[in-house]
Parts: structure tokens; C-alpha cells; sequence
């Protein structure tokens, strides 16, 4: 009995990377917040400097697709992000499920960006401050789910995040050469929003407190 020998399979992608076809690949949100805490680790434990970290978050944020995300992490030894893959992130903490739906990016670099008034927050949000400040003030916002993840991160800048006193409060984030001051804490109303912020502080400060007098009407907005 003869065996026919299989050909050759599909030829890798020059340098390892994603292979031509993944990197055409529109990234998602998912995607990129992969990508930026494969970063994160990485400033930890000293295999970038501040400078290129920053560098390189900003440009995972304007990312769209694979292959631009791969060249951010290719020399990093955690992984690569996953062509393939549309798994959600991995919850930030136990009991909150991964938001799903597209994030809204507030970026600062030397200067300023901010969010307020009555405006309808989505399931995730990513604050970026490099020798700027970003202002988040949820104390007038429309919640349309109950459970809101802020990814903020600080290098040499800040992020200050307004609140409501009547909504819960949780906080996974560190500060390295920072500082990473959230109040914490638990609504009376179990039905109430769920704001729960992570990321890190680099020789900056990320701030998320209740402001006084000020308290969501509409525990869940219809409109």
C-alpha cells in the first residue's frame, strides 16, 4: 500500500508574527485591552520604560487591526494577542462579568480630556493620561447596564473620576511610583451601578471618588 505524502501546510509569517490573512483582522475592543495589559505587566517588571510603555498604549488605542497590534508586543515575553481568539477579557473582579460592547477611548497627552454632563456610559471605558489629565464625571451620566469597568491609566498625569454617592464602588488597580486612591464601596440599592476601576498609576495618581449632594435619579435609564 502506497502513502501520499501531504504537502507542505501553509507557510508561517515572517518573523513568528500573526500570519498575513490574522493580520488584516479588524481588532476589538477585547483585542486591544489585551494587548494593553500584556504592556502593563511588562512596565512592571521593568522590560519597558515609562517612555516606551506610553508610547506604545497609545498606539494599541488607535489600533485597528491584528497586525497592528502584534508589533506592540512581539518582543515581550507574556504572548502575543490572539488572532484567532474573540474570547471576552477576563473579569476584573470575581463577581462582575466582562462588559461587552465598544469601549469609548478618552486620551490625553500633554494636555487634557474630559467627559461630562448628561451622557450615556458604556460598558467600558479607557482613560489614558500622559503628561495630561483626563476628568471623568459620572455624577449627571445615564447608566444603561448596571455594570461599568474604567480602565485608566496614569503616567506622569491624572485621572480624576466623579461619582455618585448612591452607586457601588470597586477597585482593582495599583500604583507603581503612584498612587491609585479609589473609595470603595457598596450601594444600599442592590439594583444600583457597579463602577468598577482598574488599571495602574506610573509616577502619576488616579483618583475616583463620590461627590457630595450629587445622586443618580434614574438607578437604570430607559431612554
Amino acid at each position: 500500500m502506497s502513502l501520499t505524502k501531504a504537502g507542505p501546510g501553509p507557510a508561517p509569517a515572517a518573523g513568528g508574527g500573526v500570519p498575513a490573512a490574522g493580520a488584516a483582522l479588524r481588532a476589538s475592543d477585547a483585542d486591544r485591552d489585551r494587548t494593553a495589559e500584556i504592556l502593563r505587566e511588562a512596565l512592571a517588571e521593568g522590560r519597558l520604560t515609562a517612555e516606551e510603555h506610553a508610547e506604545r498604549v497609545g498606539a494599541v488605542y488607535e489600533a485597528r487591526t491584528h497586525g497592528e497590534l502584534e508589533p506592540l508586543v512581539h518582543d515581550l515575553p507574556t504572548g502575543r494577542p490572539s488572532a484567532a481568539g474573540t474570547a471576552p477579557v477576563r473579569p476584573y473582579d470575581a463577581s462582575v462579568r466582562p462588559a461587552m460592547g465598544a469601549a469609548e477611548n478618552l486620551v490625553a497627552v500633554f494636555g487634557g480630556a474630559t467627559r461630562k454632563g448628561r451622557w450615556r456610559v458604556r460598558p467600558r471605558m479607557n482613560a489614558f493620561a500622559l503628561f495630561g489629565g483626563v476628568e471623568i464625571d459620572l455624577t449627571e451620566a445615564l447608566f444603561e447596564q448596571r455594570e461599568v469597568v474604567i480602565n485608566a491609566c496614569a503616567v506622569f498625569g491624572g485621572v480624576d473620576i466623579k461619582l455618585p454617592e448612591n452607586i457601588s464602588v470597586r477597585c482593582t488597580g495599583t500604583g507603581v511610583f503612584g498612587g491609585f486612591d479609589v473609595k470603595a464601596g457598596k450601594a444600599p440599592d442592590p439594583e444600583a451601578p457597579v463602577v468598577v476601576v482598574t488599571g495602574f498609576a506610573f509616577f502619576g495618581g488616579v483618583e475616583a471618588r463620590p461627590k457630595r449632594g450629587k445622586r443618580l435619579k434614574d438607578l437604570r435609564a430607559a431612554n
